[in-house]
């Protein structure tokens, strides 16, 4: 089984388990490429040694790719990691026809038509690509939430077909709406499928398989031997074309059967029109297309036949024989003679013994009690048996008259010597018990529907069991061989919800010790918890990331979570860079993590290209990615420059006042 969190070919990352089947474990993933959650379906271990169910598995997988349709899976991609085969299929939400009809039905006749019109839609196309699914069935059939249908396993069911019908865990499921001509060992066509068609309308309009049992063989049997029950036993006011279409799908002749989807689909069309609610019940017709009149055998043979010699008497051959035998040949006449006069004789007397008495037909003394019933049949003047007889009836209600025997309206002599018997109905026939646990509640509440339970007296209660696999009864009320009576006893299951899951919550945001304390407290041991530390702005220990989604359910034991903490970025003691040149100023702070802001300013003492400093300063500690702002120097202003080099050619005061032609008188002045 595939642990939550581990990723197929890198790519699809395992949230969680959707369910199983007969070949396959379904996985619901996210595709981390394209952001979708699919359903990934894996070989079962049982199967991955096999090398031809490999081998048909990726074939028909490949083929499957081809079949582009809205009520056709999609399917994304097929692999093989660590021996497991997987397909990566489209994920679709919501559940399969099975439990549709089981929490929807009674089904509207017009919804009932969508449904399988969208089936039909879909069957087409992969028998015009050549493909037959041979293993459809409402398991296989999935119901998105807005009524969309969605048919899966058409990979799959190659192999499936190949598995004997014997193995009952793997079939059970299949059986129920296998063909007869597959039943008898024989290779799946399309019309098989539509066979399996029939069925799936059937049950859509009953909420039942027409053929349960207790074993798969017994179920295929039955399929080839036993009419279909008339769908009116479920649903008095269904339309008669309806019923016309589930025959027509189901014959047993695939001569008399639908030859395409496609025809099953434009019959299935206007069946719910007024001019054909009514229509006259439909009736195989390829054996009486190709019935003969046969000659009469013993004419035939009398022809063939050499024509016979007569042979001597046997008395002719023995010439010493004594004349006695003739005298017995001679006797034998009377023989008959004697039985017609002895008849006759009979009949005479019978005739004149009831030739004073009149015919009475017996009454119908049916829902009556014993006591009216009596009193009834003897107004008459007819007598009744002082014995009754007990019988079960599903009709007529316990403690009354069932039939008799002569049965009602057969005529009896008066004053015969003739007893009317009474047959006093039981009640319901009660059947015994057949031991349901360790089997599918969905194949025990189908059984039972046949024998005549309603869904009111089948009461489920869940349970999680670590032991038990989903789905499977645990315990059962009445016990195996306890007799029941199906028309008002209730039956009670308790039934395993599998392994006990927990949801999974968003902790993002959350402080670790608080996610660290929900996840524990939902059985999630801190061994099957991984913390992985990434330096981070976020104040330090609060989970950034995680690796499941909220609301993904997981078994506690079988968890396997990842939560990323957050920690103080690395401090770093920035180094005095004064005077590096842009290259080595650049190199270093990239060298430590930090990011650069650069800006450049004139400089009277620092060359240009060189830092002149730093923001922050050297010797401050900073954490790593911080951001450090560089002046650099753009060299001497050239402003500066030119006004020094204007004082350097200007004349000095001193000169001026030597050459003064006033000099030596100021000079000179008291």
């Amino acid at each position: 089984m595939l642990e939550i969190g581990r990723k197929l070919n890198g790519r699809y990352k395992i949230i969680g388990n959707i369910g199983s089947g007969g070949m396959a474990n379904v996985f619901l993933a996210h595709d981390l490429i394209l952001d979708r959650d699919v359903a990934v379906k894996v070989l079962r271990f049982d199967f991955q040694n096999d090398t031809a169910a490999i081998r048909r598995f990726q074939r028909e997988a490949l083929a499957a790719t081809e079949l582009v349709h809205t009520n056709i899976v999609s399917v994304y991609d097929v692999g093989e990691e660590e021996g497991m085969q997987y397909l990566v299929m489209e994920y679709v939400k919501g559940m399969d026809l099975k439990r549709y009809i089981q929490t929807h039905y009674p089904i509207p006749y017009a919804t009932v038509v969508d449904i399988m019109q969208q089936i039909l839609s879909a069957i087409s196309l992969a028998h015009d690509h050549r493909i037959i699914h041979r293993d459809l069935k409402p398991q296989n059939i999935l119901m998105d939430e807005n009524g969309t249908v969605k048919i899966t396993d058409f990979g799959i069911a190659i192999a499936l077909s190949e598995t004997s019908i014997t193995q009952t865990n793997t079939m059970l499921g299949s059986v129920h709406y296998l063909s007869p001509e597959q039943a008898r060992g024989s290779m799946a066509t399309k019309q098989s499928d539509i066979y399996a068609l029939g069925i799936i309308l059937y049950e859509l309009m009953t909420g039942n398989v027409p053929f349960d049992g207790e074993s798969a063989v017994t179920i295929a049997l039955k399929h080839f031997q036993n009419e279909l029950p008339s769908i009116k036993n479920y649903d008095r006011n269904a339309p008669q074309s309806m019923e016309n279409v589930i025959l027509k799908a189901t014959a047993k002749d695939t001569a008399d059967r639908y030859k395409t989807a496609e025809e099953m689909s434009h019959d299935l069309a206007t069946v719910l029109s007024p001019e054909r609610l009514n229509e006259p019940a439909w009736k195989p017709v390829a054996m009486l297309d190709e019935t003969i009149a046969l000659p009469d055998m013993k004419e035939e043979l009398a022809k063939k036949q050499p024509p016979v010699v007569p042979q001597e008497k046997p008395e002719n051959k023995v010439a010493e024989a004594p004349e006695e035998p003739k005298k017995k040949r001679k006797r034998r006449w009377l023989i008959p003679l004697f039985i017609i006069f002895i008849l006759a004789l009979g009949g005479v007397g019978y005739l004149w013994a009831t030739s004073g008495s009149k015919d009475i037909p017996v009454p119908d003394v049916s829902n009556l009690t014993e006591a009216e019933a009596i009193a009834e049949l003897e107004s008459k003047n007819l007598k009744v048996a002082r014995e009754t007889e007990k019988i079960p009836d599903d009709k007529i209600e316990e403690g009354l008259v069932v039939k008799t025997d002569p049965a009602a309206g057969t005529d009896v002599k008066e004053g015969s010597n003739t007893e009317i018997i009474l047959f006093i109905s039981s009640g319901t026939k009660k059947i015994s018990l057949k031991d349901y646990e360790g089997e599918q509640i969905d194949d025990a509440v189908a059984e039972l529907k046949g024998l005549g339970f309603s869904e009111n007296q089948i009461k489920i209660v869940q349970t999680y069991d670590e032991s038990v696999e989903e789905g499977e009864i645990i315990t059962q009320n009445p016990s195996k061989d306890d007799e029941v009576d199906p028309k008002s006893d209730t039956i009670s299951f308790t039934v395993s919800r599998g392994k006990e899951t927990v949801t999974l919550e968003n902790y993002i945001g959350k402080s670790y010790q608080d996610a660290l304390d929900d996840l524990t407290s939902k059985g999630i041991s801190t061994s099957q918890i991984q913390i992985e530390y990434q330096e981070s702005d976020e104040s330090p220990n609060m989970v950034i990331d995680q690796n499941f989604y909220s609301g993904t359910e997981v078994v506690p034991s079988e968890a396997s979570l990842v939560l990323y903490v957050s920690k103080e970025r690395e401090k770093i003691k920035l180094d005095d860079i004064s005077s590096y040149s842009k290259k080595d100023a650049r190199d270093y702070l990239n060298e430590i993590g930090m990011t650069i802001s650069e800006q450049e300013e004139y400089s009277d003492t620092v060359s240009s290209g060189q830092v002149i400093r730093t923001d922050p300063s050297g010797g401050a500690e900073l954490q790593k990615g911080s951001t450090v702002k560089v002046i650099f120097s753009k060299g001497k202003d050239p402003a500066t420059e030119e006004t020094t080099s204007e004082d350097k050619n200007k004349p000095k005061e001193a000169d001026k006042t030597t050459d003064s032609p006033d000099s030596k008188e100021d000079t000179n002045q008291p």
